[in-house]
């Protein structure tokens, strides 16, 4: 039986060192981000047929999101994960909807926290 409802893949806390934030000591040390992508497209066919080219490459939607965060400079996570979910979707087409979850480690508040978070999600239009 076909399936017809986006089914979704998931990459999850992958991570990265990158210089983000409203201070300018975030921008000059850096820090611990972490991200979690949600691939919703219709894989039905690549698992029917144990097909790789019926699916997403997983790398180089790693590699995307890593570009993403280490060679831009972002005040905001809510921009780097609209960036992503964005870029992700121009760059993959078989994708219909992706959510995107950005994780700064120790963010700076006056106080513990072990992390501030963001997601996004959007869908093709």
């Amino acid at each position: 039986m076909i399936h017809s409802a986006p089914l979704c893949v998931r990459l999850v806390n992958m991570v990265f060192y990158a210089h983000h934030g409203v201070l300018k000591e975030e921008h000059t040390v850096g820090g611990k981000y972490e991200v979690d992508a949600e691939l919703f497209f219709n894989f039905s066919d690549a698992a029917l047929n144990d097909d790789i080219t019926k699916t997403v490459d997983y790398g180089a939607v790693y590699k995307k999101i890593r570009e993403a965060l280490t060679l831009r400079k972002y005040f905001l996570i809510e921009a780097v994960a609209y960036e992503i979910a964005h870029d992700l979707l121009q760059e993959f087409p078989i994708l219909e909807k992706v959510c995107i979850r950005v994780r700064k480690r120790n963010p700076p508040v006056d106080g513990i926290c072990d992390y501030a978070e963001a997601d996004y999600i959007t869908s093709r239009r």
